[in-house]
């Protein structure tokens, strides 16, 4: 097919601008496959939209799975957006601008009126840069993570990427020397004044070591918080990558630990490896199981050190309140802090009246939304300043 007939000559680099948008959606595209593809459309026109779509798909897709990211990817790229080049979608997308090689594409000669033609004014290139700014840094940040379209998506990756959390330190039992502590360092005393015979004229002085308090975060992923989940683990990876000491969980109908797939530095990696060791997902929900659970098997384990729990759910819950109430107060009593993340709290109008919710408050300190990235920069603040807000617990009765 002649690379002529598209405006500029550029169908080459669309066609493998739209193969790395597939591989970034999740889909194994090979050089071979788009070399196959672009020979396909010697007998394949362009303009005949469900030809090229059929040809494209078997040729690019080789997993049944993998299907409906097909379409998804196709429907975006090769939709006719006026105004709107493929590449500078990519770039609201997050996406990385490409370097093509010309010798393996076999592209063109361009002349110099078209490279003229192709070059936008200057108002235009500013209107462009300022879109780009306000979505990124303002509309991203105040639009509901349920409502995020693919490619919004992939923007908030980046920017919750960037995002530094910090936990305050809390007191260990080791000390330090210091010199304005206030606990005399009798060992260091008597050996610093030997030269002297051994009368106590310089004094030592040792202050308790501090360090960052653990991180506990038990993450909901049953039908309900489908439309939350995924961003929410983008959350929980990057948390764990800034904080030393995290320990993660996911549930639905059962407890399982992700902390172990968390450790991949792409996140897009992380993601896989935990849908494919959660058995239960987008399935229904059993808080006070999963607390109990989490209760019996690791609480000793990962409660030792007076951690701060983050669980987040929308409180819908399959199983008995009086079982989630009752194990609610245990995590409460063997943690620090215990935060409740609600992805349903920034909706206006919200009321927490549903059983689990009724059940699981009296035990919470802190209930807050997490629905939007002002949402989790909030968080992000209340996390380094808990020392700053005590806990105020009720009075149980003995």
């Amino acid at each position: 097919m002649d690379t002529t007939d598209q405006p500029g000559g550029q169908l080459m680099t669309h066609l493998l601008a739209f193969g790395y948008l597939l591989r970034e959606m999740g889909v194994a595209v090979s050089p071979g496959q788009m070399l196959v593809l672009i020979d396909a459309l010697d007998y394949v026109s362009i303009t005949r939209r469900e030809d090229f779509r059929a040809a494209a798909r078997a040729t690019l897709v080789l997993r049944r799975e993998d299907l409906p990211l097909f379409d998804m990817a196709f429907e975006f790229f090769w939709r006719k957006a006026a105004g709107a080049s493929p590449e500078s979608e990519l770039m609201m997308m997050a996406i990385p601008q490409m370097r093509i090689p010309r010798r393996q594409l076999r592209l063109p000669k361009r002349r110099p009126e078209d490279a003229e033609a192709e070059q936008p004014p200057e108002d235009q290139k500013e209107k462009l840069d300022i879109q780009l700014t306000y979505s990124r840094s303002e509309a991203l940040r105040t639009k509901d993570f349920g409502q995020f379209s693919w490619e919004e998506v992939q923007a908030c990756k980046e920017l919750i990427r960037r995002m530094r959390w910090r936990i305050e330190d809390r007191p260990n039992r080791r000390r330090r020397p210091d010199r304005g502590g206030r606990t005399l360092d009798m060992r260091r005393t008597l050996r610093q004044n030997m030269r002297y015979g051994g009368e106590p004229i310089t004094l030592a002085w040792r202050e308790t070591q501090r360090e960052p308090r653990p991180l506990v975060v038990i993450c909901d992923i049953s039908g309900s918080m489908e439309r939350y989940s995924r961003i929410l683990l983008q959350f929980v990876h990057a948390i764990s990558s800034s904080v030393g000491d995290v320990e993660s969980f996911v549930f639905g109908t059962r407890l399982t630990r992700i902390t172990r797939q968390l450790r991949h530095k792409d996140i897009d990696d992380s993601i896989d490896a935990v849908t494919k060791h959660v058995r239960d997902w987008s399935g229904g929900t059993r808080i006070g199981d999963a607390v109990r659970e989490f209760n019996y098997r690791w609480g000793r384990r990962v409660l030792g050190r007076g951690p701060v729990v983050l669980l987040i759910s929308d409180g819908w819950d399959r199983g008995d309140p009086a079982t989630l109430s009752h194990e609610m107060d245990r995590l409460q009593r063997s943690c620090h802090r215990l935060i409740w993340l609600n992805p349903l709290l920034g909706s206006p109008g919200y009321e927490p009246l549903t059983l689990g919710m009724q059940a699981a408050l009296p035990f919470v300190d802190d209930f807050l939304p997490v629905h939007n990235l002002v949402s989790l920069e909030q968080l992000g603040a209340k996390l380094s300043t808990l020392g700053k807000t005590p806990t105020v617990r009720r009075a149980r009765a003995s």
